[in-house]
């Protein structure tokens, strides 16, 4: 018996992953029914790029995967935990709700030549979790206001061509996730986010989850 559930949070930087992830953690606080065992582990802890002791580290294929597959084996004993204290309890009692950010499809952009089977079984393992993941986006045409909106003082001193380079790297990286996400296994919503209108993206993953 499965008593989790769960969404996957993909999206390039900016594209509001941690505001979709606040209005989650604040509607599903809300409902009275909703599971009291919450897991929600932002970037931080599954992304590639990593700020170790004040230095920048990358991950490589082998090392990002195993990252994953330990949040994963940690859903997992939890779930079997909970079938093992047996079916008679309520969904807010026993049941578990999680939020992962820059998961599977962020592998799957960084290592697109490699083989699929690891993270192919990471997938199936978090399908048979429950979890589900919307791929968040902008518009190209909104792209340069989002970074310069989001951080504005990283960008004062940025020429033209600074910022239309790193809008064209946020396009493009955006359109390698939308292309993995339609080869995984799991069920993904794409969600454009140019409204910023955070608690109604937060309500409709929620509504997929029912």
């Amino acid at each position: 018996m499965v008593h989790i559930r769960g969404l996957i949070l993909e999206g390039y930087s900016h594209a509001g992953k941690t505001s979709v992830l606040k209005a989650l953690k604040l509607l599903q606080a809300q409902d009275e029914s909703s599971e009291r065992s919450i897991i929600v582990l932002s970037e931080h802890y599954s992304q590639l790029l990593n700020n170790v002791h004040g230095e920048f580290k990358c991950l490589n294929r082998d090392e990002h995967l195993h990252v994953l597959k330990e949040r994963v084996d940690m859903l997992k004993q939890l779930n079997g935990w909970a079938t093992y204290l047996g079916p008679d309890a309520s969904k807010g009692s026993r049941g578990i709700f999680f939020i992962l950010e820059r998961f599977h499809l962020n592998h799957r952009v960084a290592f697109p030549a490699e083989s699929l089977y690891e993270i192919e079984k990471i997938e199936n393992d978090l399908l048979l979790l429950g979890a589900k993941c919307a791929l968040l986006t902008v518009s190209p045409e909104n792209i340069e206001q989002r970074m310069q909106t989001r951080t504005p003082h990283e960008w004062k001193n940025k020429t033209k061509n600074e910022i239309r380079k790193s809008a064209d790297e946020f396009l493009h990286t955006q359109s390698e996730l939308r292309k993995q996400s339609s080869l995984s296994i799991l069920p993904t919503i794409e969600i454009n986010t140019d409204n910023k209108d955070w608690a109604a993206y937060a309500k409709e993953l929620m509504d997929l989850l029912i």
